[in-house]
């Protein structure tokens, strides 16, 4: 059983209330810039170039998926490749090199001399994919009770903090970034590699549903207090309700994803 759900520190909820961040959002980017279908501000044409270790190769991969999840590029639809190096300011070869490790991660479909197009996602997708990452977060979360350390645990409350502010602005990709940050954070604390291993694999297939799963505004509210109390039981190093919250999580998640391909479904149906 979960443990009682108590007192939250909650931000205030004007500030956080979905559709009042959008219009910041949009008002923010005034005439410096656009906003995609999803009221998400449209990037700058280029890419930095990377410092440090990072490699162009990775900055591409990177970028191509933010603009998968995110849903500006859009499911179904054509990779748009001439306009990709043109935005990002990279040659071809790049973004098709970036192009086949998405496709190894689900999220694009290679085109016998066709290019590459976004790939769908079903229901069924989503509710195979879901059962596993719950299984794997709840065991991960079962043993980073165990051997999580102070350190990790300042870490990933710091992190916690940052994605509850992100949140009171309405800024979803941003929160989305440090959301995963925790997730990965957990999974790290379990200290299993053939664990880590097996998630890094579906890391990226799913991470575009969790996202669609933010979108709605009630469901962002209610994930935020997930989190609370994940962090919380964490803290306790109550492995069994750990396990049990960190499956929930992922449940609700897969059930909102779920319930929106069939909405959408619907409407192209009709």
């Amino acid at each position: 059983m979960p443990p009682s759900d108590p007192g939250r520190h909650r931000p205030d909820r004007d500030a956080r209330r979905p559709g009042a961040g959008t219009r910041s959002r949009r008002e923010a980017v005034g005439s410096a810039g656009s906003v995609n279908e999803l009221g998400l501000p449209a990037a700058p044409p280029g890419l930095a170039r990377p410092s440090g270790r990072a490699s162009l190769h990775d900055t591409v991969v990177d970028r191509l998926r933010d603009m998968i999840v995110e849903g500006e590029l859009i499911a179904g639809a054509r990779v748009p490749e001439r306009e990709l190096t043109q935005r990002l300011g990279v040659s071809r070869t790049p973004l098709r090199e970036a192009l086949k490790v998405l496709a190894s991660e689900g999220l694009i479909e290679l085109l016998p001399n066709r290019g590459a197009r976004v790939a769908r996602l079903t229901e069924v997708d989503v509710e195979e994919m879901f059962q596993v990452m719950g299984a794997l977060e709840g065991l991960a979360g079962e043993l980073a009770c165990q051997r999580v350390t102070d350190d990790e645990l300042a870490a990933l409350r710091a992190l916690h903090y940052e994605m509850m502010a992100h949140h009171a602005r309405g800024d979803l990709p941003a929160y989305f970034k440090a959301n995963q940050a925790i997730h990965e954070g957990i999974i790290g604390a379990a200290r299993n590699a053939v664990l880590s291993t097996t998630y890094s694999m579906l890391a990226g297939r799913i991470r575009r549903a969790r996202y669609r799963a933010n979108l709605s505004p009630e469901r962002w509210d209610e994930a935020v207090a997930e989190h609370e109390r994940i962090l919380e039981t964490l803290v306790k190093r109550d492995g069994t309700t750990l396990a049990w919250l960190l499956r929930q999580h992922l449940r609700n998640k897969c059930e909102v994803v779920k319930a929106a391909l069939a909405a959408a479904a619907s409407t192209t149906d009709a």
